[in-house]
């Protein structure tokens, strides 16, 4: 492996297993083509302006001094060199299943590398997520860098990474394994650096990003960890936006029960799946605002015994989602409040009414934002500005990054560079044009908020 001069002596890296469906030389061959066009060590800076985000002169120098380190330099064009190994790693990681809740096995493996790379302390927590620190000088702030190692994908999908028509496809290739992939880049290019930072930073793979996963394994550590004073995201493809936004949702199950019976013999029984139907069609007529934009969808229903039987159970599951928090409370109250007066219609309507409705919370993001103008908003903003990344928008999305901006934690997700599509799907693709520029750009976000020892400092502030 190519050393750069201004490094220190590099530590020996364990050695790895090979790729089970993928070659090396496809993936250096479309690296190398898709990187043709940069200029030394990275790409050149984008002609467009950022005008969006307005940068504050003390951020700019503090990340001015970070690019004065000659180390950090060589970092960017390490960081570049070493991308087809990032790659081989991030396949790796997409063919070890991680169904929701049974993320076990790819975190043990992430386990492994970060103890590897020298987090020797490095631990799986109660919840499941794989969390290591690496120190700073003393006295700093807290960084929490994460990546999540859920799938969408159920139990038995097959995730092998297949290469057609100059794509690599599997199931999860992008979401998120390309974020676990960049993190360990870059607590490779930390230690081979030489880099000390003057805040700590912790690493994770954590759990139950994923649907009813909940944000789960982020709400664990924030409760494990309130100490916590900075949060980074590495979540998907497609480098450029700046997700500063959490939309929350609720989601529930609407569980309705009654006597039940023959649908003959027991004719005048209320039932619960007419009470549902009653309920869905009442929450379907509900009108919300565009903005802030607040949703509602009834995903699933299902009840009933046969189709000659009045029926006892039913039940559906709503998602309601909001950039707003007031707004969100007010349509979960408008849907609740529509469910019981549709079964106090079915009951009305029939000799023995006796209908009941439950609301079961099943999920719970909640509502966030972290300010343009924060030192972290800004720190990315001139990291993409200094990569070439086109700025594509500060975005609001249902990301990890809901706990800690909802807890008044600076926090943003960014994506872990590469081109891809299809997340969510069976043919979800990823190619590595200029993938090297995730990493880059998460190593530069990261050095310009825990500063560096002697030479910057740390422009996130303990809270």
């Amino acid at each position: 492996m190519p050393i750069v001069a201004l490094f220190v002596a590099q530590k020996s890296r364990p050695q790895r297993p090979a790729l089970s469906a993928v070659t090396r030389a496809p993936i250096l061959r479309l690296l190398l083509s898709s990187c043709a066009l940069a200029v030394g060590c990275f790409a050149q800076v984008g002609s467009a302006q950022q005008d969006t985000i307005a940068i504050d002169g003390s951020v700019r120098r503090g990340f001015d001094a970070v690019l004065s380190d000659p180390r950090v330099v060589s970092a960017l064009a390490e960081l570049k060199v070493r991308e087809p190994e990032a790659i081989q790693e991030q396949f790796r990681m997409t063919e070890i299943p991680a169904p929701p809740f049974k993320e076990d096995r790819r975190a043990a493996y992430f386990l492994e590398q970060l103890k590897a790379r020298g987090l020797e302390d490095a631990y799986l927590d109660a919840e499941g997520n794989a969390i290591g620190v690496r120190k700073g000088s003393g006295n700093g702030p807290l960084l929490l860098i994460a990546a999540h190692l859920d799938t969408v994908f159920p139990e038995g999908v097959d995730t092998t990474v297949q290469l057609r028509d100059g794509r690599y496809y599997a199931p999860g290739i992008g979401d998120d394994t390309r974020g676990l992939a960049a993190m360990l880049s870059v607590i490779d290019i930390l230690n081979d650096s030489g880099i000390q930072t003057e805040a700590d930073i912790m690493f994770a793979g954590n759990v139950g990003e994923e649907g009813r996963g909940d944000l789960r394994g982020i709400k664990a550590i924030f409760r494990d960890h309130p100490s916590i004073d900075g949060f980074i995201s590495i979540d998907g493809v497609r480098l450029g936006r700046i997700t500063n936004g959490g939309t929350g949702s609720r989601r529930f199950e609407f569980q309705f029960k009654g006597p039940g019976g023959h649908s003959f013999g027991a004719f005048g029984l209320a039932s619960a799946i007419h009470a549902m139907g009653r309920a869905i069609a009442k929450i379907g007529d509900l009108e919300t605002p565009s903005s802030p934009k607040t949703t509602f969808t009834v995903g699933t229903v299902a009840g009933g015994t046969s189709v000659n039987s009045i029926a006892a159970d039913a039940v559906f599951a709503i998602d309601m989602r909001s950039n707003d928090r007031e707004q969100l409370a007010l349509l979960e109250q408008r849907a609740k409040d529509a469910a019981l007066e549709a079964v106090a219609e079915e009951n009305a309507r029939w000799n023995r009414g006796e209908i009941t409705v439950d609301f079961v919370l099943i999920g719970d993001r909640p509502v966030g934002h972290t300010p343009s103008d924060s030192p972290l908003v800004q720190l990315t903003s001139l990291a993409f500005e200094q990569l070439g990344v086109d700025f594509r928008g500060l975005s609001i999305s249902s990301t990890d990054s809901n706990v800690p901006m909802s807890l008044g934690i600076p926090a943003i997700t960014i994506d872990g560079g590469g081109e891809g599509g299809g997340a969510h799907s069976p043919d979800e693709w990823f190619v590595p044009t200029d993938s090297h520029l995730g990493p880059q750009a998460s190593l530069l976000v990261i050095l310009g908020l825990a500063g560096i020892d002697g030479v910057s400092d740390a422009q996130l502030k303990k809270l």
